[in-house]
């Protein structure tokens, strides 16, 4: 390829530095195409590789550092302490992998006559970007989007292949000795104004080894938190220099006239605190997710969420919320968290829908099933309750289906749920504004939930709440609208279970209002009245059946005939884990304590939640206050609790304004006691025994004490209106 004009020269100028860790396979094509390029100064960065790497690349005709400290930005920093470097006016950053494609560096060599920074851009073509993973893609426009709001540079990609005058790298003072070198040079670059100048390159596979990022699911992730947390420092290092700065003698009273002049008649200091917080706090949050391999992670978490918890109590108080701050917070709060390393469930839904694709049923086999063994792929070991078969309702394992045959990517199943989840902020807003819906689209809870631990919980809630403002509309009359909120209730049960007797209430509303039709309008008979009724009853059993109808469509498939009949074993009768297994439960914990046999069976309280359904749907008027009083006895008699259940009491509270879910959205996060128990080896006595996953007595009252409290306020409240 021939070299433009003036490259040259600037090539005689350049060093070119490569970080390397064990790559023997591929270092001497990248030094060989560098030199063919025109660049004889390069410097290898050996950064503890335990292969020939160091001896391939002198033997190439580079100069080999060694440096033993591991970081991408350690070894980049190390390249630049060299005499070679010194002496450079270009430094030129490329990976040793051989992904680079450099027969087009010629193309970045002469850009540099109009620029202090060069950088390759990989999305710039067709085929570098379809080089790039769906992780890498999202990664890239996230940070990019992230810069060009703090530092108002709009780049394209954090391309890896870049070239910066060596006297603009040193006004840049770096910092990072990670992953985060090439952002922080980007988001500084952008802020000490250098003339950038991003150039369209091609990207080609890894030509030899394992990528230390995009090859592994942890390294994608683990990439991503470290770019948005070094985002985050420096947005916080930049805006408190500024603070500083401007509140600092003089400069203090022109600064509060202009901060009146510019936000007087917008928005309060309350919402941008409340917003604050709630970024701040997931970016906090963000990297420490790991609560089982990780000791420290559940206090940090709690700190983070603790920011956010202010930042969600904060907005309490405000009196109006434009959509373009509600939303903004609600998004950028998902999308931090969406990098957080996620809750054990989400390799159980990578393993459901893996198994479908290879044609076996998951209700009949547990993941340690010995004819599965060879299905078992990177973080198997993650998998929860191997020992059982699927207890997820059809319509959910038919969802895991379709995302793994997609992708078999944590990040996509984590979307597929966010998107869910966002679907019912959207839906609430409309209905309630969007002032209202802050409890849950700020919730921190709710944002955890589904996008930092990536729980599916959002995909049975959305048809939920569809359901609910269907029926509860003032179109109310209109029975195509009736048959479709029947049947989004229907696949919020086939996709969790507990929305059951959902069905059942909205069935005996119908009952109910059109029984009394009748006895209204029989003026002519009563022998006409029985007949009628019948004709209601008839009426009523149709709506069940309509709204059972996803549950049987979508069971069709794990469905087999065999010489003793039709068998769907889609109800999880039979799974020990639901038959008595236990977690953070409250009226059975003390129930246990009376009765220790109670341990054995957690059908024993099936009773007492059929009659306090039996209760609810008598003295319920709308489907709202049913599920918010039936998920109320719910959570307070069920043997198995875990936090993010909690978000189902939080679409109803939108309308009911409840201090019970507003205060457990809180509280709730006492229950990440349990993992933090196990990685920290504390045992707690239950059951005559010593157990780690297990509360003591303060941390049970700490979790369910406020939810309590905000029972009895909503029931004085109550009382009063």
């Amino acid at each position: 390829m021939a070299q433009p004009t003036g490259s040259p020269a600037i090539a005689a100028n350049t060093l070119a530095i490569i970080p390397v860790l064990n790559e023997e396979e591929t270092i001497g094509g990248v030094i060989k195409a560098l030199q063919q390029q025109g660049l004889a100064t390069i410097c290898v960065v050996d950064n503890g590789s335990g292969d020939r790497t160091a001896a391939v690349a002198a033997q190439a005709g580079a100069q080999v550092v060694s440096e033993p400290r591991q970081g991408y930005g350690q070894a980049c920093w190390t390249g630049l302490q060299t005499e070679a470097a010194r002496r450079a006016e270009w430094i030129l950053f490329c990976d040793g992998d051989g992904s680079d494609d450099l027969s087009e560096l010629g193309e970045l060599l002469a850009a540099s006559t109009h620029a202090d920074f060069v950088l390759g851009n990989r999305r710039g073509t067709a085929a570098g970007k379809a080089q790039l993973t769906p992780a890498q893609n999202f990664g890239n426009w996230l940070a990019t989007r992230l810069i060009d709001y703090g530092w108002g540079y709009a780049y394209s990609d954090l391309g890896p292949l870049r070239l910066i005058r060596r006297s603009a790298l040193e006004q840049l003072a770096m910092r990072d000795r990670g992953f985060g070198w090439t952002v922080e040079m980007q988001a500084k670059a952008a802020g000490c104004n250098l003339r950038i100048c991003e150039r369209p390159v091609n990207y080609l596979p890894r030509q030899g080894g394992q990528s230390k990022i995009s090859g592994t699911l942890k390294g994608s992730v683990k990439a991503g938190q470290i770019i948005l947390t070094t985002l985050a420092q420096l947005y916080w290092q930049k805006t408190s220099v500024r603070f500083s700065g401007r509140f600092s003698g003089q400069f203090a009273g022109q600064f509060a006239g202009r901060f009146a002049g510019r936000f007087a008649g917008r928005q309060t200091p309350l919402l941008w605190a409340s917003a604050l917080l709630m970024v701040v706090g997931a970016l906090w949050a963000m990297p420490h997710g790991d609560f089982l391999n990780q000791p420290d992670a559940v206090p940090k978490f709690w700190q983070g969420m603790s920011l956010m918890g202010l930042g969600f109590v904060s907005a309490w108080g405000l009196k109006k919320a434009s959509g373009s701050w509600f939303w903004g917070v609600a998004i950028a709060a998902r999308l931090i968290l969406l990098a957080m390393h996620p809750g054990d469930d989400i390799w159980r839904y990578l393993w459901e829908g893996h198994i479908q694709l290879t044609g076996f049923n998951p209700y009949l086999l547990a993941p340690e099933a010995t004819v599965l063994e060879p299905l078992r792929f990177s973080g198997w070991e993650h998998i929860n309750h191997p020992d059982h078969a699927a207890i997820y309702p059809p319509v959910t394992l038919l969802g895991f289906r379709l995302l793994a045959n997609i992708q078999r990517s944590v990040l996509l199943f984590k979307f597929s749920f966010v998107a869910a989840d966002l679907g019912i902020c959207w839906l609430l807003s409309r209905r309630f504004g969007c002032r209202s819906t802050l409890l849950y689209a700020w919730n921190p809870l709710v944002i955890y939930s589904f996008a930092g631990g990536g729980h599916y919980d959002s995909w049975f809630l959305l048809a939920l709440v569809v359901g609910w403002l269907g029926w509860d509309s003032p179109d109310r009359r209109n029975p195509y609208l009736t048959a479709f909120s029947i049947l989004a209730v229907g696949v919020s049960i086939a996709v969790k279970w507990m929305s059951l007797p959902v069905l059942l209430f909205m069935a005996w509303r119908h009952f109910q209002k059109e029984r009394l039709k009748v006895w209204r309008k029989t003026v002519l008979s009563r022998a006409l009245v029985p007949v009628s009724l019948f004709s209601v009853v008839l009426c009523s059993v149709a709506l069940i059946l309509l709204g059972l109808l996803p549950v049987a469509l979508s069971a069709g498939p794990f469905c087999q005939v065999s010489a003793e009949g039709l068998s769907c074993p889609i109800l999880p009768i039979n799974s020990t884990f639901v038959s008595y297994g236990r977690s953070a439960a409250f009226i059975p914990h003390f129930v246990a304590q009376l009765w220790p046999a109670s341990i054995k069976s957690n059908a024993i309280f099936a009773l007492p939640l059929g009659l306090a359904i039996l209760w609810t749907m008598r003295r319920a008027k709308t489907i709202g206050s049913f599920l918010e009083r039936y998920f109320v006895a719910l959570m307070l008699l069920s043997p198995i609790i875990h936090a993010w259940y909690f978000t189902w009491l939080v679409p109803f509270a939108v309308c009911s304004r409840s201090w019970a879910t507003r205060l457990v959205s809180l509280s709730a996060f006492v229950y990440f006691a349990l993992p933090h128990n196990i990685a920290m080896g504390i045992t707690v006595d239950f059951a005559g025994g010593a157990q780690a996953w297990a509360f003591s007595d303060l941390q049970r009252w700490a979790l369910w004490g406020p939810f309590l409290l905000g029972l009895w306020i909503d029931s004085q409240r109550d009382a009063h209106t």
